[in-house]
């Protein structure tokens, strides 16, 4: 198969690397498989146009992204619109849909995994028509990213860092406010801190994301007000993966959901796999089961025809 390959050298690993010496590495090894693969590193603003331009070109069969989870979730949507078939190499901080692939998390071993592997279908979701392949949320998540962003940070451990120091000083005055959730079971007013929705359920003994992503549903997550201290400790306990017999979050499974914000303020925020983006009043999520063609490791999926 012929793949081209698109990799973010702004986004996480890749910073610090020698793109060169990664992109010949990576030619060899899927040259070891039978492959041809064509690299093309770009900075993070040409990224969208270069992806749009690998998934129309017709000598690729495979579209290869490299980058962190908002690469991914980018190149994810191009390939879900085109029809195109992905392949993820994880090079950011959390990686979390490359984990629900299965595929390594060490890049070398990652490219190793992916040559030698096949092509199955899995789920990705929309809100709004904008297509996600782990989350849409809005609340103290948000707040979290935000505050994040505006810390300098210049390496995955500073990222890391950055992301606690963001916790403490989003706790102090945590976000609360209406929705409304209508699902097939009816409408549901809710006051909230925060509310996820996920591309099928999230699993426990991690870092939150879905350790299967073929189940054709959603998970809708909602955390009701709390007080700081207990915020604080809720929110480390969903980094340690400890968090799903709380019963300060409550979690339901749906084909679609919409989500309206009666009291919206102007500058409120939604995040779509790590990217803050404007909040609508209402937004319309839903499942689209099967519809994105993705490379996975041999074990880990039942391969499909291309």
């Amino acid at each position: 198969m012929h793949f081209i390959g698109v990799f973010n050298r702004d986004g996480g690993t890749f910073r610090t690397m020698d793109m060169d010496a990664f992109t010949d590495n990576a030619v060899k090894i899927f040259a070891e498989n039978g492959h041809v693969l064509e690299p093309r590193v770009v900075e993070g603003k040409d990224l969208i146009a270069e992806l749009g331009r690998a998934a129309q070109d017709p000598r690729c069969d495979v579209l290869l992204a490299g980058g962190g989870d908002g690469t991914i979730s980018s190149a994810a949507e191009i390939c879900f619109q085109s029809g195109k078939p992905l392949a993820v190499v994880p090079a950011g901080t959390m990686n979390l849909f490359a984990r629900s692939l299965k595929v390594p998390m060490v890049l070398d071993a990652a490219l190793r995994a992916l040559a030698a592997g096949e092509l199955s279908r899995v789920d990705i979701a929309t809100a709004n028509g904008k297509a996600f392949v782990h989350q849409y949320s809005v609340g103290i998540h948000t707040r979290l990213v935000r505050m994040r962003e505006q810390l300098v940070y210049r390496s995955r451990a500073g990222k890391m860092v950055a992301s606690v120091r963001a916790i403490v000083k989003a706790v102090r005055r945590p976000p609360v406010f209406w929705a409304e959730i209508r699902t097939s079971r009816g409408l549901e007013k809710r006051r909230a801190t925060g509310i996820s929705v996920t591309n099928n359920l999230l699993s426990e003994g991690h870092i939150p994301y879905a350790d299967d992503i073929d189940g054709g549903m959603l998970g809708v997550y909602i955390v009701k007000p709390l007080p700081p201290i207990a915020l604080a400790r809720l929110c480390f306990d969903v980094l340690m993966g400890n968090w799903k017999a709380s019963p300060q979050v409550s979690e339901r499974e749906v084909r679609e959901v919409t989500l309206v914000f009666p009291r919206k303020k102007s500058s409120a925020l939604a995040l779509i796999d790590g990217e803050l983006t404007k909040l609508a009043e209402r937004v319309e999520l839903r499942i689209h089961p099967g519809a994105l063609q993705v490379l996975v490791p041999l074990e880990q999926r039942e391969p499909v025809a291309a």
